[in-house]
């Protein structure tokens, strides 16, 4: 028999000495010549946050995948999204970030950018986080005070890379709560009126841990929402692990800015308070290439001597 009386499927073996390639920016990567299989981690761009009291930029989308074949000393094209831009003054929601791809032709992988955080507006949909990788927060104003509690539903996350964004709300006249952006490990906090340590914005949600480089990293956090109050040293939401911006809150005390997503982490842009009105942009994705050193299952000394001839044992 070919191969030395040994029945099963064809094995792939690849030498590719675990070399890791992380492109923080698009561009092409060529593989060694015995790379035969690769693992990636895939980030889209993060999305932009909201404006009055605004609701949290979504964390992008987060995937990450092993055994796609390629060829050896062939250029494959990486496409490293955008971080979404902030709500303009004029009501509109953050921008959505843009997506990032591992063009392999065997499995492209593509990463969609997390969803803008909601706008003050007088129209509804406006006020809503939008949809994405993980979605933006929603706004904390909305239509306005009304006679009880009110909710902007946070943006929908896309399903197995990223989580829903947290819902705004308005507590009373003056107290108004953005949502936390979703994150690629976690779903992005509510605005409520009395959250975690006193805290009425919501929370970014938490991203998702990666070792692919060798070192243990979070990307694709959320932002957290933004808000007004008037009660002195209410704390503003955090941003969530893995890149996420820190919501602005306007209160008695001493205010707090809103902070940008982190580039090349694909984390959310933290949400606006109403003064200043300022919301924040997300942060750019990324793509890593680890290829990998493969040489799994049963093997003749045929299989073995050709694929070390080949380089790719």
């Amino acid at each position: 028999m070919a191969n030395g009386g040994i029945i099963g499927p064809t094995n792939t073996t690849s030498f590719g000495k675990n070399k890791v390639t992380s492109k923080t920016s698009s561009g092409d990567i060529t593989t060694q010549p015995g790379t035969r299989v690769v693992e990636t981690l895939v980030v889209g761009g993060g999305g932009g946050s909201g404006t009055g009291n605004g609701g949290g930029g979504g964390g992008g989308a987060f995937r990450q995948v092993s055994c796609i074949s390629v060829d050896g000393s062939t250029s494959y094209t990486m496409t490293v999204g955008a971080g979404g831009s902030a709500s303009p003054g004029t009501p509109a929601t953050g921008v959505q970030g843009g997506s990032s791809v591992a063009g392999f032709p065997s499995n492209p992988i593509t990463s969609v950018g997390g969803g803008g955080g909601g706008s003050e507006s007088s129209s509804g949909p406006i006020n809503t986080g939008q949809p994405g990788g993980s979605g933006g927060g929603g706004n904390g104003y909305g239509a306005g005070p009304p006679s009880g509690p009110n909710t902007q539903a946070g943006g929908c996350g896309t399903a197995c890379q990223g989580n829903d964004g947290g819902s705004g709300s308005v507590v009373s006249s003056g107290n108004y709560r953005g949502g936390g952006g979703g994150g690629a490990g976690q779903a992005g906090e509510a605005g409520n009126a009395a959250g975690p340590n006193c805290r009425g914005t919501g929370k970014g949600g938490d991203g998702a841990p990666s070792t692919i480089t060798g070192s243990d990293v979070t990307y694709a956090g959320g932002g957290g929402g933004g808000g007004n109050s008037p009660t002195p040293g209410l704390a503003s939401g955090p941003g969530g692990s893995g890149g996420g911006g820190t919501g602005a809150i306007s209160t008695p005390g001493p205010d707090v800015a809103a902070t940008a997503g982190t580039a090349n982490t694909g984390g959310g842009g933290g949400g606006s308070a109403n003064s200043p009105n300022t919301a924040t942009a997300g942060g750019s994705g990324i793509v890593v290439v680890k290829e990998l050193n493969k040489a799994s299952g049963v093997w003749s000394l045929q299989e073995q001597l050709d694929a070390v001839n080949d380089g790719t044992w």
